[in-house]
């Protein structure tokens, strides 16, 4: 579970520059397509959304960490000719 601000951080740290005009509209769309849940809360009383994954999209992350996988598989076998 995650709130938006922390996830922007979170991908800043990993070397990913996102900002909230990027980011909220495709939690959004995540959210439409039932891939993650959304909770509001006030926290020192401020309006922070956590975000959750659903297994829809655990599923999805696993089908596309195994295609990632696949593909990198793929490339270091090319450059072990």
């Amino acid at each position: 579970e995650v709130f938006g601000i922390g996830l922007i951080k979170e991908l800043k740290r990993h070397g990913y520059k996102l900002s909230p005009g990027t980011l909220y509209p495709t939690l959004a769309k995540m959210q439409e397509s039932g891939l993650l849940t959304c909770e509001c809360r006030t926290v020192q009383h401020k309006q922070r959304k956590y975000y959750r994954i659903t297994r829809a999209g655990e599923e999805l992350l696993d089908e596309v960490k195994g295609k990632l996988k696949e593909l990198y598989d793929e490339i270091v076998k090319e450059n072990d000719k």
